[in-house]
Order: C-alpha cells, then sequence, then structure tokens
C-alpha cells in the first residue's frame, strides 16, 4: 500500500469519525477519547482471513496490555477485505472466537461498521443501516471498562440508537455523503 493510498484511507475514516460519529453525536462518548489522542487507527492492507486474524490479535493483545490513557479503543479498518456485507458479518465470528481464545471476553468487545451494513430485517437502503454504514469495514476494539463508564454517564443507551436511527432518517443517503466529503469540523 502507498503512502497516498494509505494518508487518503485514514483521511477518509478520520472524516467519518469527525464528521459522522462524533458530528452527529452518534456515539456520545467517542469524543473524550478522540480529542485526547486516545483512539489507534490501524489500517490492515491485507485481504486474506489469516493475516487479518493475524493483526486482530496483536491489537487485542496490545489494547489489553497499555493504559486506557494510551490507547482507549482501535478502530482496525480493512479497506482492501470484506466487499461483501455478509461475510465480513460471516468473519465476525472469527473474530469473537480469538476474544475468547485470548481470554479477553469480559474486557474487550467488537464493534463492527461496514459500508453496506444491514441490520436483520431492514431493506439495504434503509437509512437505520447508516448508523453502522462506514467508509471501510471496521472492527472497533472497546474495552469493557469504557463500557460500563460511559453506560453510567448515559444509563438509557436504547435512546441513544432510536435517536440515530431518526437522525439518519433526516439527514438522508446525500447529506450522509456530503459529510465524508468535507473536511472535519
Amino acid at each position: 500500500m502507498s503512502d497516498e493510498a494509505l494518508h487518503e484511507i485514514e483521511l477518509l475514516t478520520r472524516r467519518w469519525v469527525e464528521n459522522i460519529v462524533i458530528g452527529l453525536n452518534l456515539c456520545p462518548f467517542a469524543k473524550g477519547v478522540y480529542v485526547k489522542d486516545q483512539v489507534k487507527i490501524h489500517i490492515a492492507s491485507t485481504q486474506d482471513v489469516a493475516d487479518i486474524s493475524q493483526v486482530l490479535t496483536q491489537l487485542l493483545s496490545e489494547l489489553a496490555s497499555v493504559p486506557a490513557e494510551q490507547i482507549d479503543t482501535t478502530l482496525l479498518v480493512l479497506p482492501y477485505a470484506f466487499d461483501s456485507f455478509y461475510e465480513f458479518n460471516d468473519y465476525l465470528d472469527v473474530a469473537d472466537q480469538l476474544l475468547d481464545e485470548l481470554n479477553l471476553v469480559g474486557e474487550i468487545q467488537i464493534a463492527n461498521f461496514h459500508p453496506q451494513y444491514q441490520f436483520a430485517g431492514t431493506q439495504v437502503d434503509d437509512m437505520s443501516n447508516y448508523t453502522n454504514c462506514s467508509p471501510y469495514p471496521i472492527l472497533h476494539l472497546i474495552r469493557e471498562q469504557s463500557i460500563d463508564r460511559a453506560v453510567s454517564q448515559f444509563p438509557d443507551a436504547a435512546v441513544i440508537f432510536e435517536r440515530n436511527i431518526a437522525m439518519m432518517e433526516e439527514l438522508g443517503l446525500d447529506g450522509w455523503h456530503k459529510l465524508l466529503q468535507t473536511d472535519a469540523k
């Protein structure tokens, strides 16, 4: 992967985090760790599942071993893998198995985002899916302690999801794409 390609992938990922995840407040807990530079963004240049698993294992181990003040959360960006959401969704079983093998269940969770994200029971073009759409397939490695802290500050997390769906429906597909094309706020 060229330095230019790496830069473009990171730039678009940061635009998504800054303009959509934080800018629309889809995750009210993201801004605090992002502005403190505690979010690691790792871009994997492979499409090979075994290589992805190796990178994921390394990132999970790293996150478990360093203080949250250094790295609170990690985004594993997979721009060359999992063109199909269904293949990506199937890989989540492998990711969960790695968590188990590393004895990190209860310590770290893996959230997922994909350009073609689709919740069960929705149509492909349903704007509710855009709450979990990202420019590239992304595995979000999150410390359970961070989730617990966030939930204690915002105990009714279901309200966040409902608000996010309403916001996506109001924003529309054109608005979502415009946010990715503009510079971060």
